[in-house]
């Protein structure tokens, strides 16, 4: 593993709600990375193809059987990504064939014979050989977010070896999760991967402390979202039409070092790609001070365990 690793936040916007457009997009994005010297590059929750935003922003479509809410579902359904599917395997040749670690953040449809229709929000690690190396599926959806994804299981829930360090990943809410952070934490995490719809402050001080606990580096991702991309199956809030190009979501990516301070501030209202070069060597630095898989864990008083059976 390389003491020095170039990484790549890209805050970008989606084209909402069409996976083929998107993962062109992503094609292209990544090539400009990799052209930067990126090392590592990852885009925000659910990238593939669009967060629902819509959820937080007009609460009247969560709700029982609301037809266009259930059309905008089934649109969602048939645009989502399957593990071994061709819009995933075309992502796999482009980190192969640019050299770089890859950490997309999905909306997933499950193929399988067993008529498993969930969607799944997960991260998946692609290395730079272009192989899958790991696959996380968020624990628990948030709120109104449950009316979308299905919970995940603890399959994933780890950091990975990869060409670029040991790579893991938490998508939003679970970084308020304890016993998540701990999984984390103890495998070994040298490069965190936080993903959000957007980075707002709450989810920059979620982000820092994770740093801070976990003596890790950490990439905090947003998307952009304007309202223009407010889907066509709902009507637009009366308060955004007069202003199609505000942010439902914007950006806040950010990188943070293992002592909680920042490397890169956030950056809010643009699409870009934020790049920094991580010296690991500041994780054993700060472990000096605190170490929550070492002299802090006590494990003579406390036990831990996780359950990584995958469940479908």
């Amino acid at each position: 593993m390389a003491d020095n690793v170039r990484v790549a936040l890209i805050q970008a916007r989606p084209v909402y709600y069409d996976l083929n457009e998107t993962v062109s997009l992503a094609c292209s994005l990544l090539s400009e990375a990799a052209g930067q010297g990126a090392q590592l590059a990852s885009f925000g929750e659910t990238f593939f193809p669009g967060y629902p935003a819509w959820l937080d922003y007009a609460l009247d479509y969560a709700r029982w059987d609301h037809p266009p809410t259930k059309q905008l579902y089934a649109r969602l359904v048939a645009n989502s990504m399957t593990i071994d599917g061709p819009e995933m395997r075309k992502l796999q040749e482009a980190a192969r064939d640019n050299e770089v670690v890859l950490v997309l953040g999905i909306n997933e449809r499950v193929s399988c014979g067993r008529g498993n229709r969930s969607l799944y929000n997960s991260i998946v690690t692609i290395d730079a050989d272009g192989s899958i190396v790991n696959h996380h599926r968020k624990l628990s959806p948030t709120y109104t977010e449950q009316l979308v994804w299905a919970p995940g299981d603890g399959a994933g829930l780890r950091a990975v070896a990869t060409a670029a360090g040991r790579v893991g990943g938490l998508i939003c809410w679970e970084h308020w999760m304890p016993h998540a952070r701990q999984a984390m934490h103890i495998s070994n995490e040298a490069i965190h991967i936080a993903l959000w719809p957007a980075v707002k402050e709450s989810h920059q001080i979620a982000s820092r402390h994770y740093a801070f606990e976990g003596r890790t580096f950490v990439l905090a991702i947003g998307n952009i979202m304007p309202a223009s991309d407010f889907p066509a199956e709902l009507d637009l809030p009366e308060r955004l039409r007069a202003q199609p190009e505000s942010l439902l979501l914007n950006g806040g990516s950010a990188v943070i070092a293992p002592d909680g301070n920042y490397l890169i501030k956030p950056v809010y209202g643009e699409e870009t790609i934020l790049y920094a070069d991580l010296d690991l060597n500041r994780i054993a630095e700060e472990q000096m001070t605190l170490d929550v898989t070492g002299g802090y864990a006590r494990d003579d008083i406390f036990t831990f365990e996780v359950n990584r059976r995958r469940l479908e």
